[in-house]
């Protein structure tokens, strides 16, 4: 005896589908908006879970003559790029031991060039330097740091943090095992430097700190550092030397070091709105570019690297003012033209200056110079025309020529 299923009566295909429909878009109704907002409060935290409010720069050149150009082209590399990414002059303490720009030994005056191709003029037209030639002393440096200065001295050479500050500071020079010396006349230690960082943590001077340094033995500047909430780089190891990078001929020094050129070519891929981290700064020189091995210290910092932003110290925190007004986003002039009805008033379209391409200035071939003659060639030539002269003739026949 066969039998039949069981089906309700007046059930169709068609029920099963708009069950279906209504099914989904009840999901979509009700779950989707709260997937969403999940996404929105998980970047809202990332964003605001470094806790700072504002950004410093405390950037610094140890080395003095000539022959130390690189040093300088090192600081006003990232002196560029944090002024770019966002932070002010007034928010960046800077300090050149030496004027490059302005020495007489400089082919061209008010200018320094951080590439071969003499392209990138690093110097640039807004430069402002806090402390210059021997206003750069150790003595200095560490007041600046720990806020120890004289009443007199201006805002523009002081570091005005507070606990919800985050700061970038970055040294370069010549160093050894423990030390880093200023002007060759004399050099700060590790454990001076760990004991200011301390200053710094008792007196609520910063909320998280990143230290770079490219010396050599670069490391063993932050290996006696024990203050919360640091993050430290350095350009060697202990023992390691950190070497120069293209040399140029024109100028007759090196232009920068191996590890700031290729730092200075990762921050040139950073925009302020990049997700780039720790993790891709502290890869940005292996050792088979730099030749000397970078090493990095997060072991008294709080956070992962890996969800520190890189705009956390080399940007500035947009200043927000949250109002329930209305606001109008439109120009008055556009305003004016749609009250008045006149469209025969013609309104100039604002828009931003072509940037430098230096990502593509760092990557492309030196130009082809034109050739002129080595040096002392003419001289040269005048003494063979003149030998040949008076071996053909002898010094009898020069009545004939005078």
């Amino acid at each position: 005896m066969q039998t039949s299923p069981i089906t309700k009566p007046g059930t169709t295909k068609m029920d099963y589908y708009y069950l279906f429909t209504i099914c989904t878009f009840i999901y979509l109704v009700v779950f989707m908006p709260s997937a969403y907002s999940n996404d929105v409060e998980a970047k809202a935290s990332q964003f605001f879970s470094s806790g700072h409010t504002n950004n410093w720069a405390v950037l610094v050149c140890t080395s003095r003559f000539w022959f130390n150009y690189r040093h300088v082209a090192n600081t006003l590399s990232v002196y560029r790029s944090v002024k770019r990414l966002g932070i002010p002059d007034s928010h960046i303490v800077l300090m050149l031991a030496d004027d490059m720009a302005c020495n007489y030994r400089n082919p061209k005056p008010a200018t320094v060039f951080s590439h071969k191709n003499m392209e990138l003029n690093v110097y640039g037209d807004d430069v402002e330097v806090d402390y210059r030639g021997y206003e750069v002393t150790v003595e200095n440096f560490l007041r600046v740091l720990t806020g120890r200065l004289p009443p007199s001295t201006p805002r523009s050479k002081r570091l005005l943090s507070d606990d919800r500050s985050n700061i970038l500071i970055y040294l370069t020079g010549h160093g050894g095992n423990g030390f880093l010396k200023f002007q060759d006349s004399e050099e700060i230690s590790n454990t001076e430097l760990a004991d200011a960082f301390e200053q710094m943590w008792q007196k609520r001077r910063y909320n998280e700190l990143l230290f770079i340094i490219d010396t050599c033995q670069g490391a063993s500047m932050y290996e006696r550092f024990y203050s919360p909430n640091i993050m430290a780089l350095a350009s060697s190891q202990v023992g390691e030397d950190s070497l120069s990078h293209q040399p140029d001929l024109a100028i007759g020094v090196h232009l920068m070091d191996k590890y700031t050129f290729y730092l200075l070519e990762f921050l040139e891929e950073v925009h302020p709105a990049s997700q780039a981290n720790m993790n891709d700064l502290f890869k940005v020189c292996p050792p088979s570019k730099c030749v000397s091995t970078p090493g990095h210290r997060t072991d008294l910092f709080q956070r992962d690297p890996g969800s520190v932003l890189i705009t956390d110290f080399f940007g500035s925190v947009r200043k927000v003012e949250i109002t329930k007004e209305t606001i109008n986003l439109m120009s008055p002039t556009e305003a004016l033209i749609k009250r008045s009805g006149n469209a025969a008033l013609q309104v100039e379209s604002l828009t931003y200056v072509d940037q430098l391409p230096v990502a593509q200035i760092i990557h492309q071939k030196p130009k082809q110079k034109d050739w002129h003659p080595p040096d002392g060639f003419i001289l040269g030539l005048w003494t063979l025309i003149l030998l040949v002269f008076f071996k053909t003739y002898g010094i009898k026949h020069l009545k004939h020529i005078f």
